[in-house]
């Protein structure tokens, strides 16, 4: 039954993961109001007349009220088996709270088709909610074959200061890109990687908005980089960190791309669904270098897997040579 509960859970991430993906296509194709501003009803009945904005629309809320149901039955089973590890006792109420609080502001997005920052962050929430459900079904499986030992290996203050700071920073960026989809401000520079011919434009409006959006994906970029140096100079230790910041900084890139060709192609559809889907996956990637940087509760905390002798050789190395090695992101470093 624990096996069943395990693939119950990962298919409650990679519903949420399609559920954001889906709201991304209600957003580009401008369907969200192919059901009014109804809710939860559309146009005024269960099964509304066919459109194709309406389609659209309304599938994203069959499929999300789907993944409602499946994040409660994955939460039951998650509670019933591991209810005794203080991670479980955390993610479990933060999936259901943000189940609630997505469908709240996904009612509102509806009813207020206008505003914003609501838009936006429903899109920030629902980002949320996909980290929670994915640390969940990556947590059921780890505890199982003893992989989240790894946790138990310290980690510098500053680097996991680091990995949290640019995993809210992330959070900000992302937001701030929804807000600049929301507003209509996505052309507002129409050439790359300068805007309107400027390496700095004039900041006002729509132009504003998309260039603070491009600064800061730029100031994301190194801030990743950094992070994976710091953690691939400890990859012998904790080669969990090392590999998901190798993710990051993949992501990172390749999302950069297709933020380029969104505004290459003129906003083209699956431009635009590449770079929010990989914002979903860089955030998380950061979420699961989050979590790993907290070690096991001290009531189930063991003697972690034994690194090789060649690991030990190659800490022993880079413990000694860590005084001397830094890597900057503004004014702070990851030591």
């Amino acid at each position: 039954m624990r096996k069943v509960v395990q693939w119950l859970a990962v298919a409650a991430a990679v519903g949420m993961f399609v559920v954001l993906v889906m709201g991304s296509t209600v957003t580009q194709t401008e369907s969200g109001q192919g059901c009014g501003t109804d809710w939860p009803l559309c146009n005024g009945r269960f099964v509304p007349e066919f459109a194709v904005d309406t389609a659209i629309e309304y599938s994203h809320r069959v499929v999300t009220g789907i993944e409602g149901l499946l994040m409660l039955a994955a939460s039951a089973g998650v509670w019933w088996f591991w209810r005794g590890r203080r991670e479980v006792r955390v993610l479990v109420p933060l999936m259901l709270l943000l189940l609630v609080v997505q469908s709240g502001l996904g009612a509102g997005a509806a009813r207020y088709p206008n505003a914003h920052e609501v838009l936006a962050l429903h899109f920030g929430i629902s980002l949320t909610a996909f980290a929670s459900t994915l640390l969940t079904a990556l947590f059921v499986f780890q505890v199982e074959n003893g992989a989240d030992a790894l946790r138990d290996r310290p980690v510098p203050p500053a680097l996991r200061w680091g990995v949290w700071g640019v995993a809210v920073y992330t959070y900000a960026v992302v937001y701030l890109g929804a807000y600049v989809n929301h507003t209509g401000a996505s052309l507002a520079c129409a050439d790359w990687p300068f805007c309107g011919g400027r390496v700095v434009p004039t900041l006002a409006g729509p132009v504003g908005i998309h260039f603070a959006h491009r600064v800061a994906a730029g100031v994301l970029g190194l801030a990743v980089a950094a992070l994976f140096l710091a953690a691939w100079r400890r990859r012998a230790a904790r080669p969990d960190l090392a590999w998901a910041g190798g993710i990051a900084l993949a992501l990172v890139v390749v999302q950069s791309l297709a933020g380029a060709a969104v505004v290459l192609s003129g906003l083209n559809l699956f431009s635009a669904l590449a770079h929010g889907t990989l914002a979903t996956l860089l955030f998380g990637a950061l979420s699961y270098m989050c979590f790993h940087v907290l070690p096991r509760p001290a009531a189930v905390r063991g003697r972690a897997p034994r690194p090789t002798d060649r690991e030990a050789e190659a800490e022993t190395r880079e413990s000694e040579a860590e005084s001397e090695r830094e890597v900057v992101v503004g004014g702070g470093a990851f030591r």
